[in-house]
């Protein structure tokens, strides 16, 4: 019996691959599940009541006003 083709018969060539090949099996199961996890998990993490994180500051705050002038660290 010949190797089945991945592209002719993808759940012939799984359930061989399962078998035969068990780390090529899990690897294309691993790369089909995330791409399914992108659009599952945002759903799941709010129904269980996990806010979003609040954003990342991407620069520092600058204060209003003038600068204080530092007294008593003079070298």
């Amino acid at each position: 019996m010949s190797t089945p083709r991945f592209f002719s018969q993808p759940l012939k060539y799984l359930h061989w691959a399962s078998i035969e090949k068990p780390a090529i099996f899990f690897s294309i199961v691993v790369g089909c599940i995330g791409p399914v996890m992108i659009v599952t998990v945002p759903p799941l993490r709010h129904r269980f009541g996990d806010p979003n994180r609040p954003e990342i500051p991407l620069t520092y705050p600058i204060p209003s006003g003038p600068r204080k002038r530092l007294d008593g660290y003079d070298d």
